[in-house]
């Protein structure tokens, strides 16, 4: 006698399905945790937003902040993770490929200190950078380390070098 048992798919276990909701609410205090502006960049749904919004305008750690962090819990069950899972990452820098590219930046970087010449590929790479500035706080940062000073213009070159990167070479107006 042959049973239809063997066949079904095993339904989760209570404690599986526990654990995968309590990763949901996880998930939903780290989106808590972001800046207004990271968390626009996310593709979220209008319910879930405003909820997240009203946990992060709440002040103390009570039941209220509770009892909102399980509610988003129950929003994120409705949602794809996936693609939050992996804005997550970006934002928080997590991700190998954001990891990539900050290296790759910081190695040009370090060649430009090193040689000038290496100018010329950052100007091939971001035809709109600021040749004239990036050439200031090169020689500035050049300063800085000879007189061991705090390296502000080091990181001025890196976060200029990053925003030509993330603008894709053209210039930013502010």
């Amino acid at each position: 006698m042959e049973t239809q048992l063997d066949d079904a798919p095993l339904a989760p276990s209570k404690t599986r399905r526990k654990r995968a909701m309590e990763e949901l609410q996880a998930l939903g205090e780290a989106l808590a945790l972001l800046s207004a502006e990271r968390l626009k960049k996310i593709d979220l749904p209008e319910d879930l937003r405003e909820a997240i919004g009203m946990v992060q305008r709440m002040s103390r750690q009570d039941e209220a902040r509770r009892r909102q962090m399980q509610y988003i819990g129950r929003l994120m069950r409705k949602v794809e993770d996936a693609p939050i899972r992996a804005a997550l990452a970006d934002a928080r820098g997590d991700s190998a490929a954001e990891t990539a590219r900050l290296h790759r930046l910081e190695r040009l970087r370090g060649a430009l200190l090193e040689d000038e010449t290496a100018l010329r590929e950052i100007v091939a790479l971001y035809p709109g950078i600021d040749l004239q500035h990036l050439r200031s706080l090169r020689r500035a940062a050049l300063k800085e380390r000879e007189q061991n000073k705090a390296p502000r213009n080091y990181r001025a070159i890196f976060q200029l070098l990053k925003d030509a990167d993330q603008d894709g070479g053209k210039p930013r107006l502010e």
